[in-house]
């Protein structure tokens, strides 16, 4: 395998670290057109600094899928079954396939289930994402952040096995 060469493993405990400056920095180059500053702060559970401990709690319930370049982890995927929970690729390496590869990964793992549909629940930016992926939008419904702010997102979804 090259350097340059992405590829997708399980996420283990000790990425809790690195998977959550990812969330971090990817919510914090997001610009102010969709969501406040508010909004954006919140999205990122009010940190400035990683904090592994959520996505630990999160590890326990979800799977948990990273991208790896070289030795660095550049995004990761987490779902339930037949949900996309979270996806984020590190700023620096959007645009590179990676989020493609992760929710193709999350299809496929879905479709060997026999599971027919998948779903999502998309930010206002990634959803021009998703829809070139093959989702198809089903409503705008409110997403609850933390100290009860409420944002805009998209419930979609994605006929697998077509």
């Amino acid at each position: 395998m090259s350097a340059n060469e992405i590829y997708l493993r399980p996420a283990q405990e000790t990425d809790a670290w690195a998977l959550s400056a990812i969330h971090i920095t990817a919510i914090k180059a997001l610009p102010a057109t969709f969501y406040t500053e508010k909004e954006l702060l919140a999205w990122r559970n009010y940190r400035e600094k990683p904090d592994g401990s959520n996505i630990l709690k999160s590890m326990k319930v979800e799977n948990f899928w990273v991208a790896v370049k070289g030795d660095i982890i550049t995004g990761f995927a987490s779902f339930i079954i037949d949900e996309l929970i979270g996806l984020y690729v590190h700023p620096h390496y959007q645009g590179q396939g990676i989020g493609r590869a992760l929710v193709q990964h999350f299809c496929n793992e879905a479709a060997a289930q026999d599971i027919d549909k998948v779903i999502t629940t998309a930010s206002l930016y990634a959803e021009g994402f998703y829809l070139r992926l093959g989702f198809t939008a089903i409503k705008k419904v409110p997403h609850q952040l933390r100290r009860q702010i409420f944002v805009p997102v998209t419930k979609m979804s994605k006929l697998l096995n077509q």
